[in-house]
């Protein structure tokens, strides 16, 4: 395993960091057990969730997952210095959550807060915001006309970036959270939030996560130079595009159990012939190399350039341990140009 630093931080992260938005779910808590010893076992010390989780998200397993967490510390107290624990306060959009209102600072204090009881911690070491309070092109909006930029006041924004930075820093002057990061966010936003924090001498972010795989690539190479540039990590999520990449759903396959028998939030917009096509030639090169189609995505993945650490997830041990072993894949060059060569053919299939 293979350890990064998380932007300008003090903090130290495997290249893997276990996502949990399954547990609560499609989960138990037995499950989620079983899950993170297998991950420690295997080197990685970066857990992600959020207070939103479940997923998909319902008032029923609203903060299931942070629970999950939490039992797991309560039963193992000293083993909290072993991991690197990150979680989100959600935006604006779900009634069930302050009302379905923006991310304000008595807000995100408010979450902080909650968090750390269902955690049954002290503190969260990285404490990012799930969404932007704008609509920003994330989830299927990121074609031409999906957004309308100007009919939200910048100005207005950019004050309400000041007053979360704020709160956020009172939170870490607290001890509840030592550091910030950010999540489905574009480099406008990025970059408004280290301005922010330069100027008025407020908490920098040290990370962004977003929506990253062989599928949907968009974020490179602007948003992924920015980071290298401002020494920002970039967390990918859904580095295997919700489970398609592994093959299973293709020919309209839905096994039993797997997410996409579930009712999705924002309905099955990843399923376009477009990327049904792609995926069966990437699972075609993945045996004819010897590997999975999953371990061919992040094995792919995790050597882009930029990329901190990759955030899997999984609903079986199995599956955990299949998508862990990429990380000790390394693809040859050739392997490389024909995934680059599929790219270009397929370049954003949803």
């Amino acid at each position: 395993m293979h350890y990064h630093s998380l932007g300008r931080s003090e903090i130290t992260v495997s290249e893997v960091c276990l996502g949990s938005m399954t547990w609560g779910k499609q989960n138990s808590q037995k499950d989620a057990d079983t899950q993170l010893e297998v991950a420690l076992s295997g080197g990685v010390n970066f857990v992600d969730t959020a207070e939103m989780y479940a997923v998909p998200p319902s008032a029923e397993t609203y903060g299931a997952t942070e629970q999950i967490i939490g039992n797991w510390l309560a039963a193992n107290p000293t083993r909290r210095k072993d991991i690197v624990l990150a979680s989100k306060i959600s935006g604006p959009g779900l009634p069930y959550i302050r009302d379905g209102n923006e991310i304000t600072p008595q807000g995100v204090k408010q979450a902080v807060e909650d968090s750390l009881k269902r955690l049954q911690t002290d503190y969260i070491d990285l404490y990012q915001l799930h969404w932007p309070n704008r609509t920003s092109p994330h989830f299927g909006r990121h074609w031409p006309g999906s957004v309308e930029f100007l009919e939200t006041d910048t100005t207005a924004q950019s004050q309400t970036m000041l007053e979360i930075l704020g709160a956020l820093n009172d939170c870490i002057e607290a001890g509840k959270i030592r550091y910030c990061g950010l999540s489905n966010e574009t480099p406008w936003g990025l970059s408004e939030y280290l301005r922010l924090s330069e100027k008025h001498n407020l908490p920098r972010v040290v990370s962004v996560q977003n929506e990253f795989s062989l599928l949907h690539s968009k974020d490179s190479p602007y948003l992924l130079e920015h980071c290298i540039r401002e020494d920002v990590s970039y967390l990918p999520w859904s580095p295997l595009a919700g489970g398609m990449l592994s093959g299973k759903y293709l020919n309209g396959e839905r096994p039993a159990g797997s997410r996409w028998t579930l009712l999705q939030r924002n309905g099955l917009f990843r399923d376009t012939v477009q990327s049904q096509k792609a995926v069966a030639q990437y699972v075609e090169l993945a045996t004819d190399i010897g590997i999975t189609p999953s371990q061919l995505a992040l094995s792919w993945c995790k050597q882009v350039e930029g990329v901190t650490s990759v955030i899997i997830g999984a609903t079986s041990v199995a599956q955990l341990e299949e998508n862990l072993k990429a990380f000790s894949v390394e693809l040859s060059q050739k392997t490389l140009k024909q995934i680059e060569q599929l790219m270009r053919h397929h370049p954003l299939p949803f």
